[in-house]
């Protein structure tokens, strides 16, 4: 077969958990600055192939845009970056089977964010603003797509973050159960086009659109803090319960003592 079942994608997903847990440093630093800034990117494509669109074409538009978003995932998985919310599934199922400790998953988790809000950051200043790259005749798409992010109330950013990482989680798992590249390609492309097409929030994007808008002069940084953290909060909740959780349930919960396996080669190309 050219892919692995759920179950050894369990065994997989988890010693990537460990991996990432006991990452370096230097690892987290350079791969979470890459992961922010590679998303960021996928989003800039968005933005560029939307922003002077037709207003008459209506949901054409964001299906076009959907589209194109997923290269920023793409890199990440397979040219290699750290991100967030792939993390908050991976690091998670190894916590529940006992292989990272609460420490280790929230250190991750805290300092790939970190990590990813400056590579967000750098592409929102440098490519957005220096370049101008979401302004001009693209300011109005940049501005409206994070204005509709940072009105929504504290419980309905949290919603929508539950169902981005849900099919954001759902795409590492995915991901890593694809033997070839074309395979993992696939695997991604599809639920993350479907997440940005429902609208769904996700953190780290976030972190480039709301600072893009920012540096424009149309909002303040005192929008960024109320939508990034309940937007944080679910895209947890999406990755760690609703992905996480429920397959360690269903293929990992009766075994009395997991073993963390030598990796082989063929689950290291996994992902």
């Amino acid at each position: 077969m050219s892919y692995y079942s759920p179950k050894e994608i369990a065994d997989i997903s988890i010693n990537k958990g460990i991996e990432k847990a006991q990452s370096s440093m230097t690892a987290m630093a350079v791969l979470g600055f890459l992961g922010g800034a590679f998303i960021s990117l996928g989003y800039l494509a968005y933005i560029r192939v939307t922003g002077t669109m037709p207003h008459e074409w209506g949901s054409l538009v964001t299906l076009v845009g959907a589209a194109v978003f997923p290269i920023g995932l793409i890199l990440v998985l397979i040219a290699g970056g750290e991100l967030l919310t792939g993390n908050m599934m991976a690091v998670s199922i190894a916590y529940f089977a006992r292989k990272v400790n609460f420490y280790q998953l929230l250190r991750n988790w805290l300092l790939i964010a970190f990590f990813n809000l400056l590579g967000a950051l750098f592409v929102a200043y440098f490519f957005g603003h220096f370049v101008g790259l979401t302004e001009g005749a693209f300011l109005e798409k940049t501005v409206h797509t994070a204005e509709v992010k940072v009105n929504d109330p504290f419980w309905v950013a949290f919603v929508s973050g539950i169902g981005c990482n849900w099919l954001v989680g759902i795409a590492v798992w995915l991901c890593y159960g694809a033997k070839d590249i074309a395979g993992k390609i696939l695997a991604i492309w599809f639920p993350v086009m479907a997440f940005v097409l429902i609208g769904f929030q996700h953190v780290v994007a976030n972190m480039f659109i709301i600072p893009a808008a920012i540096f424009a002069g149309s909002l303040s940084w005192s929008d960024f803090l109320p939508n990034i953290i309940p937007v944080f909060l679910g895209n947890a909740v999406g990755g760690a319960v609703f992905v996480s959780f429920l397959y360690f349930l269903v293929y990992k919960k009766d075994t009395a003592k997991f073993r963390s396996l030598p990796v082989d080669k063929k689950i290291k190309k996994a992902g």
